[in-house]
């Protein structure tokens, strides 16, 4: 069986065709500027198949013609998805609110409860229903299913995901934290069990998923009791382009001080602030050459990234009292030798290392950074959320 697994963004498509056994990947690519005018020359579909890429150049109208094209570039190179022996399509949904926490056959009653709580993720869970309804006309016969990124953490302790508000108007309102990122957490602490030779349900451990978008969990015998994300993906840590936590009253301040617009606040808060809003660019390649150059902006903005990830760090050794494993995963996480090494400096005397040498090694796969015999394991592992969805999505229709 093959599953094809899309993620559909307002104005982008990825995509893998994966056998999820073994996890190999058959074909992948990325849809770019759908809606958008194009005429730079650069392409607006990239599919990469047998170590050959496909490339389409022209304006996309919207997400039905993004898959069409998709599915033309498969057949040229190779893998018709007509004849492919595909056996599910799944697809990454960013919130599955109160309503869906396991992975789910998707019928018509199930995509207007998702567009339904668009007011929850109004960036996302659009995009994501836009996606599933264009593959669903295009592949009727294949078996849909939708893959929430909350689902992890459905079941957080009443105390972790409780906001200490007015109880009527949380209820009302569906407000409580939700965490996201949770089919990356779920999977890499998976990873991690295999990787200790322990049974998931034996291991405390901590991951640190920092990409653009990042976020922490706290993980108990395989069971999430606190992550940093709340009821939107705003709340945490420092992002690439978005705050994290911040004191509410500034919202109130930029709105009577400053006169913005609840528009113009979200705006701030999801894209011109983190790494970005403090020293022009989110790229942590970049920011570490404007750092090495001396640019005191660039080098407050990390100061501040750290900070706020140490404080969480700190936190969940209190929350679980035991840990065995720190894990760093994400295009950040996986690369950045820096942030790694400057996130758990100091905490030697809670069994707490990382081995510069084998911190700054060239490694794709998963592995130890701590030292040999180290109390606490710290590692790095890929994450593979498409993989995750593919084995979720083969797995319910199997």
């Amino acid at each position: 069986m093959q599953v094809l697994v899309i993620n559909s963004g307002s104005s982008s498509i990825k995509y893998q065709l994966l056998e999820p056994d073994n996890g190999d990947v058959v074909a992948s690519g990325v849809v770019q500027r759908i809606g958008e005018p194009v005429g730079d020359g650069s392409p607006t579909i990239e599919h990469k198949s047998d170590g050959k890429t496909f490339e389409h150049d022209g304006p996309i109208a919207d997400h039905g013609e993004g898959l069409r094209l998709v599915f033309d570039l498969f057949a040229k190179s190779g893998h018709d998805l007509a004849a492919a022996d595909l056996g599910a399509v799944g697809h990454r949904v960013v919130h599955g609110g109160e309503v869906f926490y396991e992975p789910t056959l998707i019928t018509d009653d199930v995509v207007r409860a998702i567009a339904d709580l668009s007011t929850l993720a109004p960036l996302h869970n659009p995009a994501n229903v836009t996606g599933i309804e264009s593959a669903r006309a295009l592949l009727p016969e294949v078996p849909q299913v939708a893959v929430f990124d909350t689902a992890f953490f459905h079941h957080l302790p009443d105390a972790a995901k409780t906001y200490a508000i007015d109880a009527e108007t949380a209820a009302a309102h569906g407000i409580r934290k939700y965490g996201f990122h949770g089919t990356s957490h779920d999977y890499v602490s998976g990873r991690v069990a295999e990787v200790l030779g322990r049974d998931r349900s034996e291991i405390n451990q901590i991951v640190l998923h920092l990409g653009n978008g990042a976020s922490a969990s706290a993980i108990r015998g395989g069971r999430a009791v606190d992550t940093t994300m709340g009821l939107t993906p705003l709340e945490g840590l420092v992002m690439g382009t978005r705050s994290g936590d911040l004191d509410p009253g500034i919202i109130f301040h930029l709105i009577r001080a400053a006169g913005m617009d609840v528009q113009q606040v979200d705006d701030l808060l999801n894209r011109r602030s983190g790494i970005k809003g403090l020293s022009g660019v989110n790229d942590f390649r970049e920011l570490g050459r404007l750092i090495d150059s001396g640019d005191a902006a660039a080098k407050l903005a990390y100061e501040v990234y750290i900070h706020r990830l140490r404080r969480y760090i700190g936190a969940y050794l209190v929350e679980l009292g035991r840990v065995d494993a720190i894990t760093f995963t994400a295009g950040v996480g996986e690369n950045d030798a820096r942030v790694r090494a400057d996130a758990l400096a100091g905490l030697s005397r809670f069994g707490i290392d990382v081995d510069p040498d084998r911190n700054t090694a060239e490694n794709r796969s998963a592995r130890y950074i701590s030292p040999e015999g180290a109390e606490v394991a710290v590692l790095v592992v890929p994450t593979n959320e498409e993989l995750a969805i593919a084995r979720a999505s083969a797995a319910l229709v199997g």
